[in-house]
């Protein structure tokens, strides 16, 4: 799939910027969630979700957190809510629409384009093994748990 090349910037578990690529997580399964905008209510508290339960969700697999924000940015989420696993930072959103979560949104009336919050199991070859879309942050953490396990 053309979507495992698209490479971009991002943090690791330590804070340190890297480039990626989802090709070097083939062998792994991936746990990849979009959302909108780092420091804000929702993103914050579905990232510290992940973060409370990273080693149940990383005995299942690698977790991974894509928005359009900056690497400033992503470092500074990291660091300010101790979140242990990678951010990338698409802000072409060239991965974003590669997996269909770049959209139109409207909020107060307004229209604008964004990230829909969405998430995505990748198996081992690369494929997406199950997603789920426009996700509400309360209580998804535990729905995706609860597919790991099952699948486990």
């Amino acid at each position: 799939m053309t979507y495992l090349n698209i490479k971009l910037q991002g943090i690791d578990t330590q804070g340190v910027e890297k480039e990626y690529s989802l090709a070097e997580f083939k062998g792994k399964e991936v746990l990849l969630y979009f959302y909108p905008k780092d420091n804000t209510s929702g993103c914050t508290q579905e990232a510290c979700d992940f973060r409370d339960n990273y080693n149940r969700l990383t005995s299942h697999a690698t977790v991974i957190g894509v928005s359009p924000d900056s690497i400033k940015s992503h470092k500074n989420f990291q660091e300010k809510h101790g979140l242990n696993f990678i951010l990338l930072s698409d802000p072409e959103h060239k991965l974003s629409e590669a997996f269909g979560v770049w959209g139109e949104k409207s909020m107060y009336g307004k229209k604008y384009f964004g990230i829909i919050r969405s998430t995505f199991i990748l198996e081992k070859t690369g494929k997406i093994k199950k997603e789920w879309r426009k996700v509400k942050v309360k209580g998804h953490v535990d729905e995706v748990l609860e597919y790991l396990q099952s699948k486990a």
